[in-house]
């Protein structure tokens, strides 16, 4: 089942003009450098260049969209936090004093914080909060499906809504980010499924569970797909399945943002699975995406492999919210004023290299 939104922004997903590559690499050869020699900076800038259409890029809108929901599977002891935290956290984004703040002030982006399925009303009056609430959580998967397809459908939807209401604000490049408590349950199982690895590849330790959670937190996992049986090829199927709002939410954003030609620099391993989900919608979604970083789990190397993305950082990550997405997003407008703003040779007067 797929509406009829969905469709129209996954039709809208073509693959990026090899001619818009070429031409760039000869302008980032014909900088004052030797050739290649600022490496991934212009990678990115002639990704950048082929996303957008643009000869110069300029990354000046800069939004990260940070989506909340809490996981029924949190009962099954999976967290070393309790699913509280969910909302409180949300709280302390729309206060300023969060790892994602801190980062995006330092980037000079904006941070669009979104409650798609928090387990609490979230009472607060705020430009910057969204309420794309589809239900106070999903339920416990090892017990039938996380959510219905309707409500799995309604969740991707939110992100795709969340970036066509921002686009009159503007958006040059976005990030992506997470909050919920035992997410990386559900993006274990989803990578699982979709990769065809074992659930003790992919599953990691989480916000810092022991030897004991981590058996159990497998346990877990194993026990839902075995259930629930998620069809590997289906987006919908397995989100409604094994999966959360907030990742439906990111998946929206991430199909939402390719179908307008923005550059998605995607965070750590929950914004990997939703990466995922939008991959077993249109394969094409991958060259609109950056890998910011490689994170900690190591479920989500596994992610990166599946999807041919290279992490542009390795700093050891495993906060989500949209931290490594803001790091990432930093480089890319660093490729990007490198490809506008270095001299030629022929501007500069310098010697080319020799034949």
């Amino acid at each position: 089942m797929i509406s009829k939104k969905i469709e129209e922004a996954v039709k809208r997903i073509k693959p990026l003009d090899e001619k818009l590559l070429e031409q760039t690499q000869k302008r980032l050869d014909n900088l004052t450098k030797p050739l290649g020699s600022l490496g991934r900076l212009e990678e990115l800038a002639k990704q950048v260049v082929a996303i957008t259409g643009k000869e110069k890029p300029e990354l000046k809108k800069k939004v990260i969209f940070t989506l909340a929901g809490d996981h029924g599977v949190v009962e099954e002891g999976v967290s070393c936090y309790p699913k509280e935290v969910t909302p409180q956290m949300v709280y302390n984004f729309l206060r300023g004093g969060a790892g994602i703040n801190v980062l995006a002030r330092h980037v000079g982006a904006k941070v669009v914080v979104a409650d798609i399925g928090v387990a609490e009303k979230i009472d607060v009056t705020n430009p910057e909060f969204k309420d794309k609430k589809i239900n106070f959580g999903t339920k416990n998967f090892t017990k039938g499906p996380a959510m219905t397809e309707d409500k799995a459908v309604k969740s991707i939807e939110a992100g795709i809504e969340l970036v066509e209401e921002e686009l009159k604000n503007g958006i040059d490049i976005i990030g992506t980010g997470d909050m919920g408590i035992a997410n990386t349950t559900p993006s274990s199982a989803i990578t699982s499924v979709i990769c065809g690895v074992d659930v003790e590849k992919v599953t990691g330790r989480g916000t810092g569970i022991d030897d004991k959670m981590l058996k159990n937190k497998i346990a877990s996992i194993k026990k839902a797909i075995a259930l629930n049986k998620p069809d590997k090829k289906d987006g919908i199927d397995i989100l409604s399945k094994i999966g959360g709002f907030e990742i439906g939410g990111l998946t929206g954003i991430i199909l939402a943002g390719a179908s307008h030609k923005i550059p998605v620099v995607i965070d750590g391993f929950i914004s990997g699975a939703a990466a995922l989900l939008a991959y077993t919608f249109q394969p094409t979604v991958v060259e609109y995406l950056i890998a910011s970083h490689c994170s900690v789990e190591q479920g989500h190397k596994i992610i990166l492999k599946h999807l041919g993305l290279k992490p542009v950082l390795d700093l050891n990550l495993r906060l989500g919210e949209g931290t490594g997405a803001a790091l990432g997003i930093n480089i890319v407008v660093a490729g990007c004023k490198i490809l506008a703003e270095m001299a030629t040779f022929e501007n500069a007067g310098v010697s080319k290299k020799m034949e």
